[in-house]
C-alpha cells in the first residue's frame, strides 16, 4: 500500500531525490517515482512521442498516461494517442476541458486562442490538467532543458508548488540526439508532424513548422512573447 504522504514530506523527498538522482539514467529516475508512489504516479503526455510513456511502460507497467485533448489538437496527435493506448503496456487517461469548443466561443467569442491564448490555455489546458492530477503525489514530464532557455534550468525531480506535486522530468538532461537514439532502438511511436517540420507539437492553431537555426519551441506561439502554455510554469 502506497504511503500517504503530507505536502512538507512530498516538497522534502523532492528537493532529496532532485540532488540524488541529477546523474541518474531516466529510467533510474521513473524506477524510483514508480516504486516511490506507486498509483499516486501518472505521466502526462502531449503525444509529440511516447518516449516518456515508454520508459515509465518499462519502471511500472500499466502507468497511467495522462493526455489533454484540448479540442484543437492535429489529427496526427489524437492518432498517436490511440497507437500509444493500442500498443504500449500503459493506461491512457484523456482530459478534457470544462467547454466544448462552442461552449467557449458563445462565453468568450471565438478564436479566443488569437486574442488571449493565455486565457485559451488557463481554460483548455491548464484547469483540466489540475483537476486531473487531484489523485496523484507525483507527475512525469517530458520536459528537456535543451529545448529553450525557459527550460534550461529543468531539475530531473523537483516540487511542483502550484500544485503541491513532485514533478519529474526524466529526460531533463537528454538532447535532441538521445531521444532519436530511444526511438530508433526501441521503436517508440512518434507523432508524424515530426517528420514534416514541426519540431515541437501542440494545439493546432498555434503551432507552425519551425525554420532552420530556431529552437524547437519557436514554432509554438510564433510571432507572440507567448513560450510557454502554463503546465509548466
Amino acid at each position: 500500500m502506497t504511503a500517504v504522504r503530507t505536502e512538507e514530506e512530498l516538497s522534502r523527498l523532492a528537493e532529496r531525490a532532485g540532488r540524488e538522482l541529477e546523474e541518474a539514467s531516466a529510467l533510474e529516475v521513473l524506477t524510483w517515482a514508480a516504486e516511490t508512489f506507486g498509483p499516486r504516479f501518472c505521466v502526462t503526455s502531449s503525444m509529440e512521442d511516447a518516449v516518456v510513456s515508454h520508459l515509465a511502460s518499462r519502471a511500472m507497467p500499466g502507468v497511467d498516461v495522462v493526455f489533454l485533448d484540448t479540442g484543437y489538437h492535429f489529427e496526427e496527435t489524437i492518432g498517436t494517442r490511440d497507437a500509444v493506448d493500442a500498443v504500449m503496456d500503459v493506461n491512457v487517461i484523456t482530459l478534457t476541458p470544462r467547454q466544448s469548443i462552442a461552449e467557449q466561443d458563445a462565453e468568450h467569442g471565438p478564436r479566443l486562442h488569437e486574442r488571449n491564448p493565455d486565457l485559451c490555455c488557463a481554460l483548455r489546458k491548464v484547469e483540466p490538467l489540475e483537476r486531473g492530477l487531484s489523485g496523484y503525489d507525483a507527475w512525469a514530464t517530458g520536459l528537456r532543458r535543451d529545448e529553450s532557455p525557459t527550460r534550461a534550468s529543468t531539475p530531473v525531480v523537483g516540487w511542483d508548488p502550484r500544485r503541491r506535486k513532485v514533478k519529474v522530468a526524466p529526460i531533463a538532461r537528454w538532447t535532441q540526439a538521445d531521444v532519436d537514439a530511444y526511438v530508433s532502438e526501441h521503436g517508440v511511436l512518434t507523432n508524424p508532424l515530426l517528420m514534416d517540420g514541426y519540431a515541437s507539437v501542440g494545439c493546432a492553431p498555434c503551432t507552425r513548422r519551425v525554420l532552420e537555426g530556431e529552437d524547437a519551441r519557436a514554432g509554438r506561439w510564433a510571432g507572440r512573447t507567448k513560450t510557454e502554455c502554463g503546465l509548466h510554469l
